[in-house]
């Protein structure tokens, strides 16, 4: 009956072992939800008439897709997009879809204004990620990031943070 008891608290305290997150930052990476399934996730978009919805399961596959989060306060996020629209015409054939967090209409209107967002052809949706869903399926940890998918809906690369370019951006795409 003792060992019995011993053998049952070791097994409890192997399966509380196993259940602790964990610690080694690879492993957490490894179980992100993007790494287990690269094809483009389905998830709603509010865009800025603030009434329509717009799911990423309707973006058209045949041509790279780049779904970008952003701020609109985000010094490091405007600087990013200023780099991306100053040369967009090297990538003009990626398919832009910029989403945030932000709470505030009037600041994400100001963004796309200031930046004149509508005058791009290959910026299909700017909008509220309302759901929170592009953090928690790619692990944000930086501001902007840059989800990049292939003409068929594969990821390609998660770009984290404002490093990346409209090269990496291109070369990653061919």
């Amino acid at each position: 009956m003792i060992m019995t008891m011993m053998l049952g608290c070791m097994a409890m305290y192997a399966a509380a072992q196993d259940a602790k997150a964990p610690t080694d930052t690879a492993a957490v990476k490894d179980s992100l939800p993007y790494q287990k399934y690269p094809k483009l996730p389905a998830f709603n978009i509010m865009l800025t008439d603030s009434s329509t919805v717009f799911n990423t399961f309707n973006i058209p596959s045949g041509k790279p897709i780049a779904i970008m989060l952003f701020d609109p306060q985000c010094v490091h996020c405007k600087a990013l997009t200023r780099a991306i629209l100053k040369d967009m015409h090297k990538i003009s054939d990626i398919q832009f879809y910029m989403v945030t967090p932000a709470h505030s209409w009037a600041d994400i209107i100001k963004f796309y204004d200031d930046f004149k967002l509508a005058e791009y052809t290959n910026i299909k949706v700017i909008g509220r990620d309302y759901e929170f869903f592009f953090h928690e399926y790619f692990g944000v940890k930086f501001i902007p990031d840059i989800a990049l998918y292939n003409k068929d809906k594969m990821l390609i690369k998660l770009f984290e943070g404002d490093k990346v370019t409209v090269k990496d951006l291109r070369d990653a795409t061919k």
